[in-house]
């Protein structure tokens, strides 16, 4: 099996390139070896096919990530969606129409439409929601989900039709699913009230799902969430989606991450924040003191004189990235702490101090360290 190529080299573009440069990169090549300016060209089919699955990824900035960061082998068995690996030029269509309605114009795209509605098409993407803790974000976890989806009908692969028979091609439309009438100097396109755009008359239905060609099914799947996600972060793993209509592929199933808010940090990016209270006789004399991560507790040292608002990072214990090895630092923000009942050897001995400073303090019974009777 041969190594894929680097999708940067596929569309010519450098490592740092803008993505509006990735974009015109594309629409270069997709002119160049557009399926209607090659016909029964394959070669110009699989590079079209090729620029589009690099296109794909690069456009994306979540996938484009993860490519920098590990290859083509961040795609691998679903690893996290990307690299789509188009069945056929219909795919890419449907995927990139926006872009392929501007060079080649609405009615090349409606034709092309017309064209692959009755023929095999692609399932619908499932999109599903999965909350993760801030600590999963650390290493990545591997999770199980549930859901219930449209497949292929297994009985009749997908046409609709029971085991030895076929569809038949729709008389009215001539299995263009459509039909035109001329007005005037204008033709009026519409979909076939005989075969409801389908293209094809089913005689003999499949009894296991009633024409439809696709069947409901539970499903239960295994998917790799990597370190370093964060709210909104999409995970496409390829053909788990919808069954395909009349034998198309299956689409995709885009997994979205939200990850649960934590009482204890404030998350910026790969960086955590954290307020922290601490003795004001710490603050004044320094010390070290134990505070919170994510998974456990760390020791951070206080610098003698530190002040309320003063902010001290621990280093390397923040949230990895997802766009390459670095991780996060937490960052604490000091609150001072003062006691609440200090007992009289402390009063003590701050009205000593104030004396030393000559600062006038007030008698006892009163003010920030009264006590409670």
């Amino acid at each position: 099996m041969s190594t894929p190529r680097d999708f940067y080299e596929i569309l010519g573009v450098a490592k740092d390139a803008e993505g509006d440069v990735i974009k015109k990169a594309y629409r270069k090549l997709a002119m160049q070896f557009h399926p209607d300016k090659n016909p029964g060209n394959q070669e110009a089919e699989d590079r079209f096919k090729e620029a589009a699955e690099a296109y794909d990824v690069l456009s994306n900035a979540d996938k484009r990530a993860r490519y920098d960061r590990f290859g083509h082998a961040a795609f691998k068995n679903g690893g996290g969606g990307g690299g789509a690996g188009f069945q056929n030029v219909e795919d890419v269509f449907q995927n990139f129409g926006d872009i392929f309605g501007d060079l080649f114009g609405m009615s090349g795209a409606s034709q092309r439409g017309q064209r692959s509605s009755n023929g095999p098409r692609r399932g619908a993407d499932l999109r599903y929601l999965t909350e993760i803790e801030l600590k999963d974000v650390i290493q990545g976890l591997d999770r199980e989900i549930e859901f219930d989806a449209e497949e292929s009908c297994g009985d009749c692969s997908g046409s609709g039709a029971e085991k030895g028979s076929k569809p038949l091609v729709c008389s009215a439309c001539g299995g263009t699913g459509q039909v035109v009438r001329a007005q005037g100097f204008f033709t009026m396109a519409s979909t076939c009230p005989s075969c409801q755009g389908r293209g094809q008359i089913i005689k003999n239905p499949c009894k296991k799902c009633h024409g439809r060609g696709r069947t409901e099914k539970h499903r239960r799947l295994r998917i790799s969430i990597p370190p370093g996600v964060d709210n909104g972060t999409r995970l496409r793993v390829t053909g788990e989606g919808e069954g395909g209509q009349m034998g198309g592929p299956a689409g995709d199933l885009y997994v979205e991450i939200r990850v649960r808010p934590d009482d204890r940090f404030e998350r910026q990016n790969e960086d955590l924040y954290a307020e922290l209270s601490v003795p004001y006789v710490q603050l004044l004399l320094g010390g070290e003191i134990q505070v919170p991560i994510v998974v456990g507790n760390s020791t951070l040292h206080i610098p003698k004189g530190s002040r309320p608002d003063d902010r001290l990072k621990l280093a390397g214990q923040g949230l990895p990235s997802l766009r390459g090895k670095r991780r996060g630092d937490i960052f604490y923000v000091l609150r001072v702490e003062f006691p609440k009942n200090p007992s009289k050897d402390e009063e003590k001995l701050l009205k000593e101090i104030a004396q030393i400073q000559g600062v006038p303090v007030g008698e006892s019974g009163g003010g920030l360290f009264s006590r409670k009777k």
